[in-house]
């Protein structure tokens, strides 16, 4: 199975406050966010799917922050960005907008959070697009 980088893009209608494992309770605001990770090892881009199965009430178990994100029940996928066979996780995060959790999804690296805002999704998709072109080129 082929592996890489990831984007999910998730709208989120509300504000919420969320129990996000070692992290805590963080509120998020109404908008859309970008989440980025990597898909490398046996099962590829299958995590992807498991992203979306969680969303839609499929599963259960949180092995990551974003799945504290998708199993709230008014947080929707809305698409994702892929980047195959790359390692480009922390140039992609570094490239999008500041996130409203520190921390978020950036546990085993320096990053500040792997977890972008931008209240309007036309615009936070664009940047997602172009993050990952560019970490391609470079």
């Amino acid at each position: 199975m082929t592996g890489g980088t990831y984007t999910l893009l998730v709208e989120l209608p509300d504000a919420v406050t969320l129990e996000v494992g070692a992290l805590g309770e963080r509120r998020l605001p109404a908008g859309w966010y970008a989440y980025t990770g990597s898909a490398f090892g046996a099962g590829g881009f299958s995590r992807v799917d498991r992203h979306y199965e969680l969303a839609a009430g499929e599963r259960e178990a949180r092995h990551w922050h974003v799945d504290y994100l998708l199993g709230h029940p008014d947080a929707r996928i809305r698409g994702d960005v892929r980047t195959p066979d790359e390692d480009v996780e922390c140039a992609v995060a570094r490239a999008l907008p500041e996130s409203p959790v520190e921390g978020f999804g950036a546990s085993d690296c320096d990053c500040t959070a792997h977890l972008a805002f931008d209240a309007d999704g036309t615009r936070l998709r664009a940047a997602v697009s172009e993050a990952h072109r560019r970490a391609r080129t470079e």
